[in-house]
């Protein structure tokens, strides 16, 4: 198959584990990158096979032995505990065509090329947001990534949001930041709507509310490459509601509680990158 022309209709995708992550990239990915016919998952338990298939109307199997020979990307999406001894599982069924692509927290490229050391590795950490076609992804690719491979990876994960390379050892930053940051955002509406109710809102129109502004306001963010504070300086007048609410955030804390957040979470996501 020439990569460079890969039509995504012809694109098989496989899945060790079969969880949370795994069917939130299903979701972004079935219809949109795959054919359900050519989406494989590999899960312990039968009635979690069961039920994908019921879902998404996808093949899902306890044990790969049927799918590892045929799919172009083998997503491993396991939990740390178990990633090495899963992994060594595979080692011998998998072939140079297909390339490995890690959602497991902590696991390290050098780590799976040691496991699949003739294949191209990626290790990504994308956020639920996938799973509506909002997510952010960032990925490293090991050094036998060819350009064929990159712009593949790229094409993927851009597909389900948005995607950015990084470097692998700034990956545990991005998970602190990103891959945490959608439980911010959420924690952040429900306290924004909660202030609506207090203020005399119906529940229902306050988290409304709340979910579109956080929306609009990245939105806004992101298409106009503007800076958030130059964003927000606009809408904050003199003497004004806006500056009298930013003056509350900025006395309780709120600024410096997220940067706190992202270091804490940074530093958590290390601790696990050490024992995998």
């Amino acid at each position: 198959m020439d990569e460079m022309n890969l039509n995504f209709e012809d694109l098989k995708v496989g899945f060790i584990g079969g969880g949370a992550l795994a069917e939130s990239v299903i979701k972004g990915i079935r219809g949109n990158l795959a054919t359900s016919a050519n989406i494989f998952v590999s899960d312990h338990k039968q009635e979690r096979c069961d039920e994908l298939v019921k879902r998404y109307r996808i093949n899902a199997e306890v044990g790969a032995e049927n799918f590892l020979g045929k799919v172009k990307i083998l997503i491993l999406a396991v939990k740390p505990k178990d990633a090495v001894k899963t992994l060594a599982e595979l080692r011998d069924k998998i072939t140079l065509n297909t390339t490995i692509l890690s959602v497991v927290a902590g696991l390290k490229i050098e780590v799976l090329e040691k496991i699949f050391p003739s294949n191209s590795v990626v290790r990504a950490m994308p956020n639920v947001a996938l799973s509506v076609g909002e997510g952010m992804t960032a990925y490293s690719l090991n050094q036998k990534a060819l350009e064929t491979d990159k712009d593949l990876i790229k094409k993927f994960w851009s597909a389900l949001g948005r995607a950015v390379e990084v470097d692998e050892k700034l990956m545990d930053a991005v998970t602190g930041l990103s891959g945490s940051g959608s439980a911010y955002a959420f924690l952040m509406i429900d306290a924004l709507a909660d202030g609506g109710v207090a203020a005399g809102l119906p529940r229902k129109i306050s988290i409304e509310l709340a979910a579109q502004t956080l929306l609009g306001a990245a939105k806004m963010v992101l298409e106009t490459g503007e800076h958030p504070d130059a964003l927000r300086d606009k809408v904050t007048s003199p003497a004004g509601t806006t500056i009298e609410g930013v003056r509350i955030l900025e006395r309780g804390g709120v600024r410096s509680s997220l940067i706190e957040a992202v270091i804490a979470a940074t530093e958590k996501s290390k601790k696990f990158s050490g024992g995998v």
